[in-house]
């Protein structure tokens, strides 16, 4: 097709039956609170049954914008951020913006800015509290900023939407209870970050006057860490935990290998649980008693929230998002 025979907005107004200003709204994402569902529906028919694409640089070089933008995450080696990342892009897509993937190291070191200049580049950004130490390079004050897993009370971010892992830590710990266990040990991450703040003092809510003891040892996010300090527990002198509460997956499944090498039954000797409930949980044999956190939801939540930010200027905090545990082989009540 030429550019001449090229189908333009008027031609899809016509088609449905709307203004082009109408049509301008929709195609541009800004259609929410102004057009009607089924309006929306009909110009986006329209669109795609004409073949009509709007001119994007010529509306970028009108309004400032670049319909792009970035996503702050943990390396994607964690299948939680791979399946955000997931839920964000779709709901990006689905308002015309583009999504840059910025991802901090494995190893904690400096990333490269994929930006020469990014003010000039980028309309928001949506980012993971942790990996907020390479934040700096993007929040210059003046860019629509959204933060997941991040304290509300305490955040410099337009919003926050946050998993209820306080919730989730309540639920494993009222499953442990349940069973019979009275000696717990959390298999802590050692990361200062917000979520897992939260977590330690949900566990101590949730234990407090029930006559349970708690002692809790930090790990880092590894598998091998897990096993190395899932170890130390377990071969301290004392009366051993029956239950091992771990903050991670990855935590859970080292501390299998950890009872397995001091030849321990799991569940039969120790139970164990994770949080998370990444494709890992149900690979292992028995397979992991867990919390999932539906992470493509919070991509989906966080993006939106960005979008209409950068539409309306302003967003109210959504409520958090639920979380809900998975009860399988790995925990049975203590021998």
């Amino acid at each position: 097709m030429t550019d001449k025979a090229r189908p333009t907005s008027r031609d899809v107004a016509r088609e449905a039956g709307v203004s082009q200003a109408t049509v301008s709204l929709v195609c541009g994402g800004k259609w929410h609170g102004r057009v009607s569902e089924r309006i929306a529906t009909a110009v986006r028919d329209a669109a795609d049954a004409l073949g009509y694409r709007p001119n994007l640089a010529a509306r970028n070089l009108r309004t400032g914008r670049t319909k792009t933008v970035l996503l702050i995450v943990p390396a994607l080696t964690n299948q939680y951020y791979a399946r955000l990342y997931t839920g964000a892009a779709r709901v990006a897509a689905q308002h015309g913006f583009g999504v840059v993937l910025y991802p901090s190291p494995a190893d904690g070191g400096p990333a490269r800015n994929p930006f020469g200049s990014a003010p000039a580049s980028l309309d928001g950004v949506l980012a993971s509290s942790m990996a907020a130490d390479v934040l700096a390079d993007f929040d210059d004050g003046g860019r629509p900023l959204v933060m997941l897993d991040s304290d509300p009370a305490h955040s410099r971010a337009a919003t926050t939407v946050n998993l209820d892992v306080a919730d989730g830590m309540h639920q494993v710990a009222e499953h442990l209870l349940a069973l019979g266990h009275r000696r717990i040990t959390h298999l802590a991450a050692g990361v200062e970050s917000w979520t897992f703040a939260v977590r330690s003092r949900a566990l101590a809510a949730a234990l407090e006057g029930t006559g349970a003891e708690l002692r809790t040892v930090r790990a880092a996010l590894t598998m091998d860490a897990g096993q190395r300090a899932a170890e130390r527990v377990l071969r301290a002198p004392g009366p051993r935990p029956t239950a091992l509460l771990c903050d991670f997956d990855v935590l859970a499944v080292g501390a299998l290998k950890a009872a397995r090498r001091l030849g321990l039954r799991v569940p039969a000797d120790l139970s164990i649980t994770g949080f998370d409930d990444l494709t890992l949980a149900s690979a292992v044999e028995p397979e992991l008693t867990t919390v999932r956190l539906p992470a493509e939801e919070v991509g989906r939540q966080g993006m939106a929230a960005l979008v209409s930010v950068l539409a309306d200027g302003r967003v109210d905090r959504p409520a958090d998002v639920a979380v809900s545990l998975v009860v399988r082989g790995s925990t049975a009540p203590p021998a």
